[in-house]
């Protein structure tokens, strides 16, 4: 198993407290409880970079995580919890809202969706809202240990007509715990990373 160097380099709430743009972004964006925590933790081989939590709706700030000093990753908070009040769902759907407009070293944004269901209305406003940025969709299909086999064909093609994806979206299926999925979309980022120069953008 290989080591990644990799730490939580900021939390966030607003624009000045975001990091410099010197290096490039893979956001991920989910429903509360999807998975992100665990999906970032399976790609960087640590058990507890990111929080896990079994109370839905704990990530509040925009997590910057550097990786190696490459790239970075970026836990946004999870949306669709109703427990959560109203005017907290409309602040956290602002601070994503503004993250996505106006980060220009944001490579991709990766949406996470649970295998099990069928994606909700708040997912389909997420795709959307990511088309609407200028990025191929990209979704991750987590849990899918939790799947019977005969399970997972009907799933994800439930998921792919849901989302409307279709040939220049990639749908990945993705297990944290059987880590089903991680050597794909660590190439995937990789790449997209590699072809990115924010630092060209920044002296603009």
């Amino acid at each position: 198993m290989e080591y990644i160097d990799a730490k939580l380099l900021q939390t966030a709430v607003w624009p000045e407290q975001y990091p410099d743009t010197l290096v490039p972004e893979i956001a991920f964006a989910g429903r509360s409880n999807v998975g992100k925590s665990s999906l970032i933790n399976c790609l960087t081989n640590r058990n507890k970079l990111a929080r896990t939590s079994a109370t839905p709706g704990k990530t509040a700030t925009l997590n910057f995580y550097d990786i190696a000093g490459k790239y970075r990753f970026v836990d946004l908070p999870g949306y669709g919890y109703a427990k959560v009040s109203k005017t907290e769902q409309e602040k956290w759907a602002k601070m994503i809202e503004q993250y996505l407009s106006n980060r220009y070293n944001l490579v991709q944004v990766i949406q996470l969706v649970d295998a099990r269901h069928k994606p909700s209305k708040d997912d389909i406003t997420m795709i959307n809202w990511i088309r609407s940025f200028g990025y191929h969709p990209l979704v991750v299909a987590t849990k899918l240990d939790k799947l019977k086999k005969s399970e997972i064909e009907k799933n994800l093609t439930t998921i792919y007509n849901t989302l409307e994806l279709d040939d220049s979206a990639l749908l990945l299926p993705f297990s944290s715990e059987k880590r089903t999925g991680r050597e794909e979309l660590l190439e995937i980022i990789d790449h997209l990373c590699s072809i990115s120069h924010p630092q060209e953008v920044e002296g603009e």
